[in-house]
């Protein structure tokens, strides 16, 4: 199975906008229309907290893939999976509403090898789960504990995968530390890159950062 790379041009996280930084709900129609005019083969995913207001945006942009996560708009950034045990029934009907508009819906997990919280998100129906990859990609500099980690998101994506859901995977991912994770998960459906991938193209150019992260990913281009 080929992951798919998934970059800002058509992952767009939403939760962002409360934190007074580029992306704007206003912004949604005008990226839709870019990516179907000009990429009518790549996918649209919004990220966000599952207020009123987003999953409205969510059913007037129809994107491809909608994922959920748990943080408070205040968050600078996202840091942990659903408490599924918490929020599992909160979730149902959310989920089950994106789907009736016929959008794909991804939830932000802990990547800890918690099978119990993998078989609550499979309950709610949610056809993917998005492994929180932070741990692991903190370990740059200490490789053994990153082999700990990187076992605890295969174990999570197997019982994933046991259960029906696909799997995806982001935060803090490399060029680095990508080619063990696509190996140990290759059924793993799609990474999203942020940070990475804009911080590498101020020193390789942005069209050759993309390919250095699809070889990365085990694509041959």
């Amino acid at each position: 199975m080929t992951t798919t790379l998934s970059v800002n041009l058509n992952a767009v996280a939403m939760l962002r906008n409360r934190r007074d930084l580029p992306i704007r709900f206003s912004d949604l129609p005008v990226l839709r229309a870019l990516i179907d005019d000009e990429f009518p083969d790549a996918e649209f995913n919004i990220e966000g907290y599952p207020s009123e207001d987003f999953l409205a945006l969510c059913e007037r942009i129809q994107p491809e893939q909608v994922t959920l996560v748990p943080d408070d708009p205040a968050q600078a950034t996202s840091d942990h999976g659903f408490d599924f045990r918490a929020t599992g029934e909160m979730l149902k009907p959310i989920v089950a509403r994106l789907k009736k508009g016929g959008m794909r819906v991804s939830l932000f997990a802990d990547g800890d090898g918690d099978v119990e919280a993998v078989a609550l998100a499979k309950a709610t129906g949610a056809d993917r789960i998005e492994l929180y990859t932070g741990p692991y990609g903190g370990c740059f500099d200490n490789p053994e504990r990153g082999i700990e980690f990187l076992e605890l998101l295969g174990r999570t994506a197997d019982a994933a995968l046991a259960h029906g859901l696909g799997v995806n995977a982001g935060h803090d991912l490399t060029v680095d530390n990508l080619p063990a994770l696509v190996k140990r998960i290759p059924a793993l459906a799609e990474v999203s890159i942020g940070h990475g991938l804009t911080a590498d193209a101020l020193e390789y150019g942005m069209a050759e950062t993309v390919r250095r992260f699809c070889r990365a990913c085990g694509q041959t281009i």
